[in-house]
Formats: structure tokens, sequence, C-alpha cells
């Protein structure tokens, strides 16, 4: 009960406070609105375009193979619990809204992955293609003694600094690879 009597203001100050509180909630509403944050909650690929860096990473998986049987967090969240899904989603995504919000010192025109998120991917690769693995692939206990891409470079989004390095994707097509709710503002 102490805890809750510190956070009540003294008498005069009760309506400055409110409105102080009124003010950061509206904001707080209006971020959440203009992010189109419950979007992220989806696993609609549309929901990458909700920045617009991401436009040749949308556009080349449009345009590949694994379009037909995986979506974007099929391959970049952790498949283990609901929980750590969307904590990485949460982090992640947190990390690349401030990065380009405040253009920081690590800021790219591509995303780029972190460590955690090369693993995620790689693991995400082991878990569906596990059945086609050969010989040709050397698996160690930790998963394979080097990432998927290594080799395999252009699946699914090709090569996204340059999307005429994918002679499947269409840079035609990067006029309309706007997310609808931002074709509305």
């Amino acid at each position: 009960m102490s805890i809750l009597r510190k956070l009540i203001p003294p008498k005069g100050w009760k309506l400055p406070a409110a409105i102080v509180a009124g003010v950061l909630v509206g904001l707080l509403i209006d971020l959440f609105y203009v992010s189109n944050a419950a979007s992220y909650l989806s696993d609609d690929p549309a929901t990458c375009m909700n920045c617009h860096v991401m436009g040749p990473q949308h556009a080349s998986w449009r345009n590949s193979s694994h379009r037909e049987v995986a979506v974007c967090n099929d391959c970049h969240v952790p498949h283990d619990s609901v929980l750590n899904k969307y904590l990485f989603k949460a982090k992640d995504g947190m990390r690349h809204a401030t990065l380009f919000t405040l253009r920081g010192k690590k800021q790219h025109q591509t995303v780029q992955m972190l460590e955690a998120g090369q693993k995620v991917v790689q693991q995400n690769c082991l878990r569906c293609h596990a059945t086609h693995l050969g010989e040709t692939h050397v698996v160690s206990p930790e998963g394979t003694d080097r990432y998927c891409w290594d080799c395999h470079r252009q699946v699914p989004h090709g090569d996204v600094r340059s999307l005429s390095a994918n002679h499947k994707a269409n840079t035609s097509l990067m006029k309309t690879e706007i997310a609808d709710w931002l074709k509305k503002k």
C-alpha cells in the first residue's frame, strides 16, 4: 500500500500529473496505431513491409520457391515455444525499429542479421530440410560446420542489395511494395 501512495501526487499536482499521464497514454496509443504494432503478432509476410527497407527482401522472397511453403516467421523466428517466438520477434523488431528510427551507427540499407538471428535461421533450415540432408552436407551435433547460406546464397532472398542478381526478382514490382495500411495514409 505504501508503494501505491508514493505514486499518487500531492493534492496540488493531481491535475497536472493527470494531464501528463493522459498525454503519455495518448502518445503510446498513437505510436501503437501509427506503427501498426498489432500486425507484428501475425505471421503475414506483408507485416515485414511495415518497414520500407524490407521491400527487396519481400520482393525476392515472393519470387522464390520458398513462397509456396514458408513465410518470414517460418525462417526468422524460433519454433521451440510460442513465448520464445514472440520474445525473439519483440527483441529483434525493437532493435530494427530503434536503429532505423534513430539512424544508429550500425544502420544499413538492408537489414543485417545478428548472430542470434543467424542461429535461428540455421536451426529452421535444418528443421525443414533435415530429411534432405545427404552426404554433401556435413552435420555436426551443433547443426552444421557452416551456415546453409554459405553455399545456398540466393535462397530464398537472392542478393537483396542488388535484386538484379536474382533472375526471378522483378524490380519493376518494387513500386508496389508498400504495406496496404501505409498506402491509406
